[in-house]
């Protein structure tokens, strides 16, 4: 599946060419660089690895050597795509993989990192609604979890029991959105609906 790394710049509005106003996020892909060819013959799968970004410190040596067998600057990001159908068979190890690999009107799906929320309660984590009722003997009961299981049997809490925990900070792919704009000049997709994450974070758009 062929896609690019970009960096989420935030979300606005724009006007289609039939002028309807469409939400749409913003994603900063500037040329991503080719800095691996994976093949049958030598890793027993066919992959192309792109580079985003750049970056001059924290480099390991393992990672300097790597970049520089392929020709490039030392990036920030690294991502894997597997069975790209020929979509970067013409291109070479230091190539540039620009936003011109979408069309307008594409499908794709994007991958991010959710915002993390921290440890949160069974209403915000699961949209339980509480109690309901403030009369009959209830305190403090508004926003709890109630009941967890039942007691001699089978006398344990059952896995998956929708409970409090860390909310949000979890890889997320939103399916079956739709590129609404390209600006080639400032490589800058337009698409259209939300991404996960938060804007300056790293996303991954896959073309369908």
């Amino acid at each position: 599946m062929k896609g690019l790394i970009g960096k989420k710049v935030g979300m606005t509005s724009i006007f289609t060419e039939t002028g309807n106003l469409v939400p749409v996020t913003v994603i900063e892909a500037t040329p991503n660089k080719i800095t691996q060819v994976k093949t049958d013959d030598t890793d027993g799968y066919n992959a192309h690895q792109l580079a985003f970004g750049s970056k001059t410190k924290n480099v390991s040596s393992a990672l300097a050597g790597h970049f520089d067998k392929a020709g490039v600057d030392a990036a920030t990001k690294l991502v894997e795509f597997r069975n790209t159908n020929g979509a970067y068979d013409d291109k070479e190890l230091g190539d540039d993989i620009t936003v011109s690999l979408f069309e307008v009107g594409t499908k794709v799906n994007v991958v991010g990192t959710s915002k993390g929320k921290g440890f949160q309660g069974v209403v915000k984590r699961h949209g339980f609604h509480g109690v309901g009722m403030a009369t009959h003997g209830q305190h403090n009961r508004g926003r709890a979890p109630g009941s967890i299981g039942a007691s001699s049997t089978p006398s344990r809490v059952l896995k998956g029991m929708r409970m409090a925990g860390r909310t949000g900070n979890g890889r997320v792919k939103v399916r079956n959105l739709r590129v609404e704009r390209i600006d080639e000049e400032n490589n800058l997709l337009f698409i259209k609906g939300a991404v996960p994450g938060a804007k300056g974070s790293y996303v991954i758009v896959e073309a369908r």
